[in-house]
C-alpha cells in the first residue's frame, strides 16, 4: 500500500492500525483526519511522533492469528463440497438407469450440434476465401 501513487482520497479511520506510517509521499500527503481512530499510529502527518525503538508494523500488516484458523476449514469445506457434488452427480448416474441414458443422450446431442456448427462455419469460411 505504501507504493501506491495514484490515490487522491483515502480514509483509514477506525481500523485499529498501529506502528509508524510508511515514509512514502503518498501516505504522508493525506490529512491527519484520514487516520483518526487509530491510536497506535504515529509519524507524519499525525502529531504523535514515533520513538526510535518502535518497530515498524505499518498499515499493510494483517494479524495472522485472526485469519489463520479459517484457512483449514475453508479447504475442508471445499473438499467436502467437491466430494458431495461429485458423488451426487456420479451416484445418480450410476444408480438411475433412466438418468444415465438421458444424460448421455444429451451429451451426444450437444456433440452433434457442435460438430454441425463447426462444419457450417468452416464451409462458410471456405466459401468466403475462394477467389472468384
Amino acid at each position: 500500500m505504501k507504493n501506491l501513487s495514484f490515490l487522491s482520497h483515502l480514509n483509514l479511520s477506525y481500523n485499529n492500525f498501529s506502528g509508524r506510517i510508511p515514509s512514502s509521499t503518498q501516505l504522508q500527503s493525506f490529512d491527519a483526519i484520514s487516520y483518526i481512530g487509530n491510536a497506535e499510529l504515529c509519524g507524519v502527518p499525525l502529531t504523535k511522533n514515533c520513538t526510535e525503538d518502535e518497530d515498524f508494523q505499518g498499515i499493510d500488516v494483517i494479524d495472522e492469528n485472526e485469519e489463520g484458523s479459517e484457512i483449514p476449514w475453508f479447504y475442508i469445506g471445499m473438499g467436502l463440497g467437491f466430494i458431495v457434488g461429485f458423488w451426487g452427480v456420479c451416484g445418480a448416474l450410476l444408480f438411475k438407469k433412466a438418468w444415465r441414458h438421458a444424460y448421455f443422450q444429451f451429451l451426444y446431442r450437444v456433440k452433434d450440434w457442435v460438430y454441425v456448427a463447426i462444419a457450417i462455419r468452416l464451409n462458410r469460411l471456405q466459401n468466403n476465401l475462394r477467389v472468384p
